[in-house]
C-alpha cells in the first residue's frame, strides 16, 4: 500500500526515516512540505503508525497504490462538526440558555453512549418549545462556519465527477442553505416543526438516524448508478457509522474514538480537502 503522510504544517526531515522504519517503506517520496508518499508500506504497521503519527500531529492513510478519486463517484457527509464546525442544536440551544443541557445530551449521543439517536434528538428538540424561529436564521448567519477545506474539497470531487450528498441528523434550515451555497446534489436532514414563527419542540416525518443515513446513501447510489462500495462517506459521531459501512472509503473527521477505530482514514489535523491529498 502507499502510506500518505499530511499535515497542516511543514513536515520535518527529521520524521522521514522513523516514518519509512516503522512503515517497512522502500521509498518515500516528498509531494510538497505538508505531504509524503511512501510506497510499499505494510498496513500491519498501523499501530505503530498510528501511535507515531498521533505523538507529532500527524494524518496517516494507507491508500490503494493506484486508486483515484475518480474511481468513486460519490462523497456523502455529515453536517454537524463535519462540514461545518458546531453542532447547530446546541447552539440554537443557547438562545433558549440551555445549551449546556442540550449539548450533554448530543455529546453522548456521538459517542455512542445514548443508543437510541431518535430519543436522543426527541429529548433535545423538545426542550426547544417556544422559542423564536428566527433563532436559527441567527445560528446560520452568526455562528456557522465551514470546516476547513470545505470549499476545497467540493470543487476538488466536483472536477474529478464525483456527486455531493449532506445527509444529516441536524435540520433541514441547514441543509438546504449549505446546497444552495455549494452547489450540493443532495441532501437529506430533519424538518424542525414551526408554528406562528415558533418551534413547537417537534419534529415533522421520519428521523434521520444511523439506518437511514446509510439508507439515504444507499439508495442516493442507487440514483446515480454506482455501487456504494464507489461512494466516500466523511462523518464524525456515532451515528455516521452505518453509513460509512456501506462505502468503499470511510473517513472520520475530528471524530470520536469509537468513529475512529471503525474507519478507513481518520483526519485529526487537517482540513476537509485532506481527501483530495490521498490519491
Amino acid at each position: 500500500m502507499n502510506l500518505v503522510i499530511q499535515s497542516p504544517h511543514s513536515i520535518s526531515d527529521s520524521h522521514l526515516k522513523p516514518l519509512a522504519a516503522l512503515a517497512r517503506s522502500r521509498e518515500t517520496q516528498r509531494i510538497d512540505d505538508t505531504l509524503l508518499r511512501l510506497t510499499d508500506a505494510d498496513p500491519l504497521q498501523r499501530p505503530d503508525i498510528d501511535a507515531y503519527c498521533g505523538t507529532h500531529q500527524l494524518d496517516f492513510a494507507f491508500i490503494e497504490p493506484d486508486a483515484k478519486l475518480a474511481d468513486f463517484g460519490l462523497v456523502g457527509m455529515d453536517m454537524d462538526s463535519t462540514l461545518i464546525t458546531i453542532e447547530c442544536i446546541d447552539e440554537i440551544a443557547d438562545f433558549c440558555g440551555l445549551k449546556a443541557e442540550v449539548a450533554g445530551i448530543t455529546e453522548a449521543s456521538m459517542r455512542g453512549e445514548i443508543k437510541d439517536f431518535n430519543e436522543s434528538l426527541t429529548r433535545r428538540v423538545a426542550l426547544l418549545k417556544g422559542l423564536d424561529a428566527s433563532a436559527l436564521e441567527r445560528v446560520y448567519e452568526e455562528r456557522l462556519k465551514l470546516s476547513p477545506g470545505a470549499k476545497r474539497m467540493f470543487d476538488g470531487t466536483r472536477a474529478a465527477g464525483l456527486k455531493t450528498l449532506l445527509v444529516s441528523g441536524g435540520f433541514t434550515f441547514f441543509t438546504e442553505r449549505l446546497k444552495a451555497r455549494l452547489g450540493l446534489d443532495y441532501t437529506n436532514a430533519n424538518t424542525l416543526e414551526i408554528v406562528d414563527g415558533k418551534l413547537t419542540g417537534k419534529v415533522i416525518g421520519e428521523i434521520v438516524n444511523a439506518d437511514v443515513k446509510a439508507r439515504t446513501l444507499r439508495e442516493t447510489c442507487a440514483k446515480i448508478g454506482i455501487d456504494p462500495k464507489r461512494a466516500i462517506a466523511m462523518g464524525d459521531g456515532s451515528n455516521d457509522l452505518k453509513m460509512m459501512a456501506e462505502v468503499g472509503l470511510s473517513v472520520a473527521f475530528r471524530a470520536k474514538p469509537v468513529v475512529q477505530q471503525a474507519t478507513s482514514v481518520a483526519f485529526n489535523f487537517v482540513g476537509l480537502d485532506g481527501l483530495l491529498r490521498l490519491f
